[in-house]
């Protein structure tokens, strides 16, 4: 569980720690997430705190470094271009009901204020039914069934699949290339085979994604980027 106050390393003022002591760890580690730069220390029973710092304050340099390759947060705004589908596109405002797409634009309603939850909506939309296509696609190849799909803005995972069959997706894979998103399909179907990632799984995966490790490789290389987008205050 969360240790009671946050702390801080006296070099990095800006960056607070979330310690977390585990039962199970063997090691002091750091984790820095690379959706919105939190940095967890890990901290093993019988550690103290004060060792668990010494130890944070040792990775200062590997903190500074990582926490500067992670991509500034940035709002939508009209005149900007957002990522689909592995394209970008230039919002600009236009008179219509609803975002509509117009070759290399983006056109939504002229209401700078709703932008974003408009964007952020039909993104929804569309990645529900590319998901959905795909996931029945890879499910039919293996011959499994699942039993529903959600979509949701994960911070931590880009899909999951439950014992009971249900698959759940961020929607931020309609920004990236097809094939990405194809990608994160096959993987999860593949654990409705295999609820592992042992050799056998991802033989699976293979079997559906042949190309699957350049796909795996650009997710781990561009995806904080996607994340870094935001549609909302």
């Amino acid at each position: 569980m969360p240790l009671s106050r946050p702390p801080h390393i006296p070099e990095l003022p800006e960056v607070e720690l979330v310690m977390r002591r585990s039962g199970r760890a063997r090691r002091f580690s750091l984790r820095v997430s690379r959706v919105d730069g939190r940095v967890a220390l890990t901290i093993p029973r019988g550690a103290s705190e004060r060792e668990a710092l010494a130890f944070a304050r040792s990775q200062t340099e590997w903190l500074r470094k990582t926490l500067g390759a992670i991509p500034p947060a940035r709002a939508v705004r009209f005149g900007q271009a957002v990522p689909f589908q592995g394209q970008m596109l230039m919002l600009e405002p236009a008179s219509l009901r609803s975002p509509k797409i117009d070759g290399a634009r983006l056109l939504v309603p002229e209401d700078p204020a709703r932008l974003g939850v408009r964007v952020e909506t039909f993104f929804k939309h569309a990645a529900r039914q590319r998901l959905h296509a795909a996931t029945a696609r890879y499910a039919s190849e293996i011959g499994r069934d699942f039993a529903k799909i959600t979509i949701r803005d994960t911070r931590s995972r880009w899909g999951s699949c439950s014992s009971t069959g249900a698959l759940s997706y961020s929607w931020r894979l309609i920004m990236a290339p097809p094939d990405v998103l194809d990608y994160v399909a096959a993987h999860e179907v593949a654990h409705l085979e295999e609820m592992n990632h042992s050799p056998a799984f991802w033989r699976v995966v293979e079997s559906l994604r042949p190309s699957f490790k350049a796909e795996r490789a650009w997710l781990k290389r561009e995806g904080s980027a996607l994340h870094a987008i935001r549609f909302r205050d």
